[in-house]
């Protein structure tokens, strides 16, 4: 998979984070914590290194990123987070997006985002 880290900042986890995950803010000021629904403001992506709570996250903000999906994703697909911080493609207006599909793939997959934050 290739890794095309534009900037990659380094967080207090507000909980478990597990590799390849997309992220929220945390309730604090430099706190992440795993997205869990669409509508959540999504910020980043997580990297390789999982983290447990009250450890340090790093989160990758800009660029290309692994990502597990969880559904089925075609390349283009704009992505958005499910209940477990996966990717899944979305159209829904008012759901948060991390970006678009790089790959194209299914539930279990490790894919790619191009990471470009927006709100549909």
């Amino acid at each position: 998979m290739r890794r095309d880290y534009g900037c990659v900042y380094n967080y207090k986890a507000a909980g478990a984070v597990g590799k390849y995950l997309l992220l929220k803010f945390g309730s604090n000021d430099g706190e992440v914590a795993v997205a869990t629904a669409a509508t959540d403001k999504l910020i980043a992506v997580s990297t390789d290194i999982a983290a447990a709570d009250t450890e340090r996250a790093d989160g990758v903000r800009s660029g290309l990123a692994p990502v597990i999906y969880g559904g089925t994703v075609a390349r283009g697909d704009l992505l958005t987070a499910d209940s477990t911080g996966r990717a899944i493609a979305t159209t829904t207006a008012s759901n948060r997006v991390i970006g678009i599909a790089e790959v194209s793939g299914v539930v279990g997959d490790i894919g790619a985002v191009f990471i470009a934050p927006a709100l549909i």
